[in-house]
Parts: C-alpha cells; structure tokens; sequence
C-alpha cells in the first residue's frame, strides 16, 4: 500500500511539474507576442504616389490603345527612364524635388498627433532643399491643448525651412485652422469649411436635482479659482466670471496665434467664431487658393516625386473603440 501511494505521489509530482513547464512556456509566448503588439507594431508606411498616379494613367491609357501601340509605348517608356537614369548618374540632371504627403484626420482630442510627430521627425531627418510637405487636414477642431501642440508640431517644419502646404477638402475649423494657418500656403476645396476662430465651453449642472433629492455634495479645493464652475455643486457668479475670463484668454491667444502666421487676414472681422465655405474664406484670406488635394497633388507630380507618410500605431481594442465613436461626429468646437 505504501508502494502504491509513493507510486501515485511521483506521478501527481511529474504531471505537476509538466503543467507547470507548459504553462511557463505559454506565460513566456505570450509576454514575447505582448511586446511586438505594442513595441513592435508601431511602424512607418511609405507610398510611391507619384507611381500610384502613373498607373492609374498607364491603366487606362492601356485600355484604349491597341496592342500595337501598347508594346510601342512601353518601348518608349522604357528607353526614356533608360535615358532619365544615365543622365542622373551622370549628374546631368539634378534629382527632382519631393513632396512628402501627410494625413490629419483630426477627432475631439487630436489623438492623431501621436502619428503626426513621428512622421515630421522622419521627414526633418532625410529632407533637403526644394522639398516639400502637403499636409491633407481635415479637422472640426476639440481641446486647446491638443491642437496647440499639434500647431507646434507643424511649426517644426517652418522652423526648418521645409514649405508646408496645407490641403482642406473638408473641413478646417477651429482648431483645424489653428493647425492650417501655421502652414506657408493654405489650399481648400470650394466648399470646404473654414474658419470658426472661437472658444467653446459647456457643462450641465445637477445641483438642483440632488437638492431635490436630499443629496448632499462636497468640493473642497485649495486656491482661490482651483475650480470654477461645477457639474454637481452650486455654481456662484464669481465663479461663472472667472471661467468667462479664461475663455475670453484662450479666445485672445487664438487671434494672437493666427495673426502672428496670417498678417494678411483681417483678424477682427474672422475672429467672431463664425465659419465660411472655401470662396468665401478665400475673399477674407483665410486661404491661398481654391484647389483640391487631388489636383495640387497630381499637378506637382509631374516636376517632384511624390511619397504618402502613415505612421500606424498599435492601438489597444479600447482605443479603437473610442476612434470609431469619434469619427462619427459633426462638428466639435476648439
């Protein structure tokens, strides 16, 4: 009997510590995945645009051509980037200039600067003179601090002297022009919306409602203006000044900052908060010129070489979340 149960503790003590080597073994796979997932999955994409435009054109071009004057013209095309290649070895032609191109698509906390900083430190590392960047923005604008470091961001290239392009289908407002302006030209398309220099601050309070119901709520705070207005306390008209003073604040540093990069824009008479379509920001100057993206793009295409920058960040399941409900809406103050 004695024999039996020795017997049966060296299995339970051999099959112990077999699970326990496997579940070690799992525990380690699953910390090494962990790590590439948030270390190792954040990388910069780059897109030959200037290709992408070519065969586009090439595709079709093909379709209406004939067989004949399709093995021609590869021929031609051939010898001619045969030619372009010699002459460039051969330092007879100059490299072209190229356009690096950015996307902002900007949500209520700006959450795309974390993509938008490592692509600028790439492009101040490899640009040299006569390039250029195009930043595509499309932003309704969200918290100050958020887009202000966004601005400054943008301001790295400027400090450089990188020409920066923004480019608004869309929309660029608030917040989104606090970015655009820092640009050396500001292109929109006709009805894309501009301006809303302004700031915007709303809270609801429940204070009567707990009185109702003999709720009673605390705040204590240290400092005279540590808390002005409340969701559940019982708002004061000192209270209700102070936080009027610190909008008018933000709003006097947002015309200051707009001033200072678009002399030219009459700050006083934009500056009410209001927004305008593309035609009409161009006649108050909040932009340089009526263009799409797409038509500058393909424009320049044809004298620089085009490349579309995307820095993908590994986003948690929560986070993706949050940027889906994000994108859905309208239309989000500065």
């Amino acid at each position: 009997m004695t024999e039996f149960f020795f017997q049966y503790g060296l299995f339970l003590a051999k099959t112990v510590t077999g699970v326990a080597a496997v579940l070690l073994v799992l525990a380690a796979v699953l910390l090494l995945l962990r790590q590439r997932r948030e270390h190792g999955g954040d990388h910069l994409e780059v897109t030959d645009l200037s290709q992408r435009f070519r065969d586009l054109a090439d595709t079709l071009r093909h379709s209406l051509l004939t067989n004949d004057e399709q093995k021609r013209e590869s021929k031609t095309r051939a010898a001619e980037d045969k030619a372009r290649a010699k002459a460039r070895k051969k330092g007879q032609h100059p490299p072209r200039p190229r356009i690096f191109v950015l996307d902002f698509h900007g949500d209520l906390h700006a959450s795309a600067v974390e993509s938008l900083r490592q692509e600028i430190s790439a492009v101040l590392q490899v640009a040299r003179e006569g390039d250029e960047v195009v930043l595509r923005l499309e932003s309704a604008g969200g918290v100050i601090h958020g887009y202000g470091l966004a601005a400054s961001q943008l301001q790295r290239l400027r400090d450089r002297k990188i020409q920066l392009t923004a480019a608004v289908d869309r929309v660029a407002a608030s917040g989104g022009y606090l970015m655009a302006c820092v640009a050396d030209r500001i292109l929109a398309a006709p009805f894309a919306i501009v301006g809303s220099v302004g700031v915007v601050a709303q809270l609801p309070n429940f204070n009567r409602l707990l009185k109702k119901n003999e709720i009673d709520f605390e705040l204590h705070t240290a400092g005279e203006h540590k808390r002005t207005l409340t969701l559940f306390g019982e708002n004061t008209e000192e209270g209700r000044a102070k936080f009027r003073e610190e909008l008018e604040d933000a709003h006097a540093l947002f015309k200051s900052f707009v001033a200072e990069n678009r002399s030219q824009v009459p700050i006083a008479q934009v500056a009410t908060g209001e927004h305008w379509f593309g035609t009409r920001a161009l006649t108050l100057k909040l932009v340089d010129a009526l263009k799409t993206s797409d038509d500058y793009l393909l424009e320049r295409s044809r004298d620089s070489d085009l490349f579309e920058l995307h820095y993908k960040r590994h986003r948690r399941w929560m986070e993706r979340l949050a940027a889906s409900f994000a994108q859905g809406r309208t239309a989000l103050p500065f």
